[in-house]
């Protein structure tokens, strides 16, 4: 199989390098560099997003017939590594990786008109509605109940963990419809308006920073929240076949040009830190070993990612494949966090909070430590999450015992 990269697509990796010296400005690059998770404020994401809206690049993914690129795998790769490589925010949200995938596959004319649209655009935000309190990994148990009431569904209970549900003008959720003996059925995918009245959002602080830093997660509550039927998506009690249908696009990222990233930030660090020896941390023995064992590990992912990606371009299914990037990506991901945290050593402590606050302009104070530290303990309990969303390790094991091992 050829990983090479053809003479095209080393002049379009040149078209994506050039697009990013232009549009990936000093302030982006300011509030990038204090961002805990690859994105930042709301209105940052949008400005980013409606500049690779200009260039017809903001949705790589989509058929074309719906705005998208046009691109071979290998495009999509170079464009998606690119972005890692030169640290720009996030080039993807919620609406165009989950929700508008579900809405062409399933979705009617009415609700492709209505939606497809303004994701592209970026001028409706989108937050996802599948974790409860009493369901996260195992989904199947999710309880938020919606009646019909004629033309309507009546929701009440809550969903968790709603990734900047506080910005989100549309939420995609899954709710029980009915109850029937297999767990699976008598689910149902709706689109609702975060405007509707009974819907309330409760932040969720977590310990990588307080509220007013760079609050990430929520709760929403429902309370007798009515929903037209015709926001439903596809039939009544076939949700769970379309949320699956989602996962594949929320696992199957390609994960090693960011930890390529991460990787040397936390190369530069090491060489700058000392170690309770007194010498530089990338000299330490023990340290040394722990970071050659994690960039061996990213470089067979790498390679893992560009088969996986070469396939994909000969017809080939990802499969199983999917669940294994997520794990492996998500225990990289981890692994980097540690070592910078490692790295830093006591300048590891303070919260972003302090370097926004800085950033900003709404403080005078000096910050303790160097910049590049300022984001290691907010990055570290942070990323504890990538082992749990999306399915958790062990249901992704479960995953490819079942597809691969026919356990």
């Amino acid at each position: 199989m050829d990983l090479d990269f053809s003479p095209a697509d080393l002049a379009f990796q040149g078209e994506v390098r050039a697009f990013i010296a232009q549009a990936f400005d000093d302030d982006m690059r300011a509030h990038m560099g204090q961002s805990k998770n690859g994105h930042i404020d709301k209105a940052g994401q949008i400005r980013w997003l409606k500049q690779l809206n200009e260039r017809g690049w903001a949705a790589p993914d989509w058929p074309v017939e719906y705005g998208g690129t046009g691109w071979s795998p290998a495009q999509k790769y170079v464009f998606d590594m690119e972005m890692s490589l030169a640290g720009a925010p996030s080039t993807s949200n919620m609406g165009f990786r989950m929700c508008a995938p579900v809405i062409m596959a399933f979705g009617t004319p009415e609700q492709k008109a209505q939606h497809l649209p303004k994701i592209a655009t970026s001028d409706v935000w989108w937050c996802q509605g599948y974790s409860e309190p009493g369901a996260g990994s195992d989904l199947a148990s999710l309880a938020l109940k919606a009646e019909r009431d004629g033309d309507a569904y009546v929701l009440n209970g809550s969903k968790t963990w709603t990734t900047y549900g506080q910005w989100a003008d549309w939420m995609f959720c899954l709710v029980r419809t009915s109850t029937e003996q297999v767990r699976q059925m008598g689910i149902s995918f709706l689109l609702l308006d975060m405007k509707t009245p009974g819907i309330s959002i409760s932040p969720i602080v977590t310990l990588d920073g307080p509220p007013e830093g760079d609050q990430e997660i929520n709760q929403v509550f429902f309370d007798n929240v009515r929903v037209p039927v015709a926001n439903r998506i596809g039939e009544e009690g076939q949700g769970w076949t379309y949320a699956k249908y989602l996962l594949q696009f929320e696992r199957g990222n390609a994960y090693a040009p960011g930890l390529t990233n991460q990787l040397a930030k936390v190369k530069k660090i090491a060489g700058l830190e000392r170690s309770d020896a007194g010498q530089r941390m990338l000299d330490d023995p023990d340290f040394r070993r722990k970071l050659s064992e994690v960039s061996i590990k990213v470089e067979a992912l790498n390679a893992t990612e560009l088969r996986v990606f070469a396939g994909r371009a000969a017809g080939e299914a990802m499969g199983a494949t999917s669940s294994m990037l997520k794990l492996e990506g998500s225990q990289a991901q981890q692994a980097i966090t540690e070592l910078a945290l490692e790295a830093c050593g006591i300048f590891g402590q303070p919260f972003v909070r302090d370097t926004w606050a800085e950033i900003e302009g709404r403080t005078n104070t000096p910050r303790a430590g160097p910049d590049y530290a300022a984001t290691t303990a907010p990055m570290y309990f942070n990323y504890r999450k990538t082992s749990i969303y999306a399915g958790s390790n062990e249901i992704q094991h479960n995953i490819m015992a079942k597809m691969v091992l026919g356990l």
